[in-house]
Parts: C-alpha cells; structure tokens; sequence
C-alpha cells in the first residue's frame, strides 16, 4: 500500500510542478517571440535554461526526493538532467523549426502539442536515469 501512495504522491508533485515548469518555459518564450520579436530558436533557448533550471530543484527536492547534499551526488543527478533535458530540448527545437518555420503553423499551438511527448519523457527519463533511489539493505 505504501508504494501505490508514493507512486501517487510523485504523480501529483511531477504533474503539478511540470505544469509550473512548462508556465516558466510559456511565459519566457511568448514573451520573447510576441513581445521582443525575438526568432523561435533564441526565445526558447532562453526560456528552456530558465525551465530547466527550475526543474531540476523542483524534481531533484519535492519530486523524486533526492535530499543528498554530497557534491559528487548532486553533480551526477544535475549532469544527468542536463544531459537527458537536451535530448528532449533538441527534439522541441526540430519540431518547432519543422512546424512553425517550416510549416507555417501557430506557434503557440505547436508548443501545446510538443509538450505533451516532451513531458512523458522528461519524467521517464527523472525516474529511470536520474533520481533513482539506492536499495537500502
């Protein structure tokens, strides 16, 4: 029983800050690409350092409740969200670029459906290579 309530409880916490992690990413980057007349690459570049900075504290604390301190430990989970939020930044970027510039389509529209796939895998990636817990024996 205790395992189907953390189950539940992570669902929650992943599904509540990936909603504030995805408000970051929205409000920076139609701010920058409507407001400034920023191009769709820099303005989401900008807004996916912020996002992803945001993330990671969020997922890493209240998320998967990573509590380590250890510097090496906090480096290794850091690396590796940074690494795995590239993968899933480079697909948003080709999407984007396919859709919006090459396509002609909305980009706020486009954003809504990117971020589906963006967001399921995100949080695969969390839970399978980055916060795993350690067996404790």
């Amino acid at each position: 029983m205790k395992k189907s309530n953390n189950v539940m409880r992570e669902g929650i916490a992943y599904l509540i800050f990936g909603v504030l992690t995805t408000a970051v990413d929205y409000v920076i980057s139609n701010v920058l690409f409507y407001l400034t007349d920023m191009p769709t690459i820099p303005a989401q570049t900008i807004a996916w350092v912020a996002a992803v900075l945001f993330a990671f504290v969020t997922n890493k604390w209240w998320v998967f409740e990573s509590h380590t301190l250890v510097p090496a430990e906090v480096w290794r989970e850091f690396v590796s969200f940074v690494a795995c939020r590239v993968a899933t930044f480079i697909f948003n970027l080709a999407a984007l670029f396919i859709m919006v510039d090459l396509l002609g389509m909305e980009f706020f529209i486009c954003k809504l459906l990117i971020s589906v796939v963006v967001v399921i895998l995100n949080y695969v990636f969390s839970k399978i290579l980055i916060f795993t817990k350690k067996d404790k024996k």
